[in-house]
């Protein structure tokens, strides 16, 4: 039975961090319903006006798509990236129209490779993915890259002590301490404004953060 639940739970955990296949229609669902609030608060805190150059990292579901669209507006432009060929699928389909006025461009990319040249980006925003990647220095330099100086760029991490008592974290989840993603973002050369939502569903934490 233990061995049982350590398949399930892991395949689980392995959907959440690159959904695909039937059951990453589900997950996909799933991710925008349950992080849709945290989702919200990161788009929110970017402060982007009208006309802004914008990304999400690991879009999942797509819901962070969807409003930075309506923030950007008619002549601003949302790139999306994920590493999951399902995911790319599935957004291509539902913001054909977008993609094809030329308002909305998805690729494949992830957290330390992302096919756009320098300071490129008026902000970008990544919610629930860095637990998902080892080097958290090379994620920061890499958003650090393509934000330009004074933009903003917003990390969103569940807190982690609430994540630890989740069952699925212990299969393939580094859950790091609020503060060693802090210090990661101030050494890739950011100024950080930590802000804590207290219930979406579990305690979460945005990093606001701007490069110099």
């Amino acid at each position: 039975m233990n061995g049982v639940r350590t398949r399930i739970l892991s395949a689980f955990a392995g959907q959440l961090g690159n959904p695909h296949g039937v059951l990453g229609k589900g997950v996909a669902l799933m991710l925008n319903r349950g992080n849709r609030r945290a989702v919200e608060a990161a788009v929110n805190a970017t402060g982007i006006e009208q006309g802004a150059t914008v990304a999400d990292i690991g879009f999942g579901g797509g819901v962070g798509l969807s409003l930075l669209l309506g923030y950007a507006g008619s002549k601003g432009v949302v790139h999306g990236f994920e590493i999951s060929p399902d995911m790319l699928a599935r957004a291509r389909d539902r913001f054909a129209g977008e993609i094809a006025s030329g308002r909305m461009r998805l690729d494949e990319g992830s957290l330390t490779a992302l096919p756009l040249p320098g300071d490129s980006l008026d902000a970008a925003i990544t919610v629930n993915t860095v637990y998902f990647v080892p080097d958290l220095d090379a994620v920061c330099a890499e958003l650090v890259r393509v934000v330009r100086p004074g933009g903003t760029l917003v990390i969103g991490i569940g807190d982690p002590e609430a994540m630890a008592t989740l069952p699925f974290t212990a299969y393939g989840f580094t859950l790091r301490p609020v503060a060693e993603v802090i210090a990661a973002l101030e050494r890739a050369g950011c100024t950080v404004d930590h802000r804590q939502l207290p219930n979406p569903p579990i305690p979460f934490h945005l990093l606001v953060a701007t490069p110099k």
